[in-house]
């Protein structure tokens, strides 16, 4: 969301911008700049993180050349990291979009990192 949909919605439900923004920028779905083709999140909660959540950040920030956050140049992925995304009994894991990959190896993860950037 630009600055100007902010200012818009703001006026239009009779709010103040900062109140628009600190709504925005909480919510992780609201994205205040364009996003990949792809968003990749990276489940980081405790039992994720015990089983590997880390190492999957790590070698996905290293694949796409790219940190969490970010998309890759060519505008493909966007890697971002969530706070559950309840599948704790098959960490670790990520969602694809929709889908979530879970149980994760270095070459399952390699293999659905090459298909995106294949798409």
């Amino acid at each position: 969301m630009s600055d100007e949909v902010i200012e818009f919605v703001s006026m239009r439900l009779d709010l103040s911008s900062a109140h628009v923004k600190g709504v925005v920028t909480f919510y992780s779905l609201y994205n205040q700049h364009p996003v990949g083709k792809h968003q990749v999140w990276v489940c980081q909660t405790l039992p994720c993180a015990l089983r590997g959540a880390y190492d999957v950040i790590e070698h996905c920030e290293k694949r796409l050349g790219i940190k969490c956050g970010e998309t890759t140049a060519d505008g493909k992925v966007t890697l971002r990291t969530a706070e559950c995304l309840a599948s704790c009994g098959t960490a670790p894991m990520i969602q694809v979009d929709r889908e979530y990959h879970e149980n994760l190896t270095r070459a399952r993860l390699d293999q659905i990192l090459t298909k995106l950037q294949e798409s």
